[in-house]
């Protein structure tokens, strides 16, 4: 992997311990990857390592003193060079607990956010329905305070981290707007199933909500804040799917140049033969300018998340399609043996394809992109 975009000396550091943890999980990567719950030796190797605390803020027993998005995203793209599982695990630690950090009662923030960093308890949001994804102000999942409770009903679904999950964060309605609900998994009426599985095996489930009732403090914020509250956690993070796909592209891309390097066909090595040096070579240029236009968006993130959130959204978009196409021609380059179920290339290239539609679309992204440039270009405003 490149290093031609300079991190400080905090980040290559932080960078070399993911890189050391990912390359500790290789051995177990094939077998988490294929799992629909936590993998255990996945699950004691991240919390060992200490990099959980990177996504809980220093006060609460975090490494830094605020959740950093660079941070997050370093992380993540060594991460995902190895394991989706791994990378999963590890980005939901931040995600699923984000409103926590800035919203939650100061009782829920003590209690809870240490687990988090120290991975003894697994966090989670729920937000999409089984007939509601992008346009979540078509949830049915509603919230009614009585008598100094919060009594929550509504069916949750493809919720990542469901049935492992220490607690979910639920977007619900209440009244004329949305709440955030902070739901202990073991909270009576709460049920788990798991209905779905998806091309690249992830930890996901159904949350079934049925007359649960919580402590009126457990809603996150002021009635109403769900929506202020889920764009706060989606500035934070959304750059961090970004780092993600970089590292499954320059995975994949390792993967393809091994194999063409070593391959002969036709009295040469594969990497010298026909279009297969201009492919490889392409799919070098595109990881290259996704990462740096990553890593632009993930430092601009770390400073003003709310600012940036143009930005991470286009890197978002541009990492996770490149990882489509690099991956795409990396089987191709390697021929039948990028078809090989069990591969890593195989693993790398299903791995993939969610990226392009999880944390946003591309085509929601880039819809909401389009409507911001034609309102700035009707302001005067100009790009930069």
């Amino acid at each position: 992997m490149s290093g031609w975009f300079e991190l400080s000396q905090k980040y290559l550091d932080l960078r070399s311990e993911a890189r050391a943890l990912a390359a500790a999980c290789a051995d177990i990567a094939d077998r988490a990857d294929e799992a629909d719950s936590f993998d255990p030796d996945v699950r004691t190797r991240l919390k060992e390592s200490g990099l959980a605390a990177v996504l809980v803020a220093a006060e609460y027993g975090g490494r830094y003193e605020a959740v950093d998005s660079l941070a997050a995203t370093v992380v993540r793209e060594a991460l995902a060079y190895e394991s989706g599982h791994l990378d999963s695990m590890f980005a939901m630690q931040g995600i699923g607990s984000y409103a926590v950090s800035v919203a939650g009662s100061d009782e829920i923030r003590r209690e809870w956010l240490p687990k988090v960093a120290a991975l003894e308890a697994v966090s989670a949001i729920g937000l999409t329905e089984p007939d509601v994804g992008s346009d979540l102000r078509s949830i049915t999942t509603t919230v009614v305070e009585k008598g100094g409770e919060l009594v929550v009903n509504g069916h949750k679904s493809f919720i990542t981290n469901a049935g492992d999950a220490s607690f979910y964060e639920i977007l619900a309605r209440e009244g004329d707007g949305y709440s955030l609900v902070f739901v202990p998994a073991d909270t009576p009426g709460l049920s788990v199933a798991k209905r779905h599985q998806i091309i690249a095996p992830h930890v996901l489930g159904d949350v079934i909500l049925d007359d649960v009732h919580v402590p009126s403090a457990n809603r996150l914020g002021k009635p109403g804040a769900g929506f202020k509250l889920m764009l706060a956690t989606l500035a934070t993070f959304r750059v961090s799917v970004a780092g993600a796909a970089v590292g499954v592209a320059q995975a994949a891309l390792d993967e393809a140049v091994r194999h063409a390097s070593q391959r002969e066909q036709f009295g040469t090595t594969l990497a010298r033969l026909g279009g297969v040096p201009a492919t490889l070579a392409t799919c070098w240029v595109e990881i290259e300018m996704a990462r740096s236009l990553t890593y632009r968006a993930a430092a601009a993130a770390a400073q003003d998340p709310l600012g940036a959130l143009d930005l991470s959204s286009m890197a978002k978009v541009g990492a996770t399609e490149v990882a489509g196409r690099v991956t795409d021609r990396c089987v191709q380059v390697m021929g039948r043996f990028g078809l090989i179920r069990g591969s890593k290339i195989e693993r790398l290239y299903r791995g993939a394809r969610p990226m392009r539609i999880y944390e946003g679309s591309t085509e929601v992204i880039l819809d909401s992109l389009a409507k911001k440039l034609v309102k700035d270009r009707a302001k005067g405003a100009t790009t930069k």
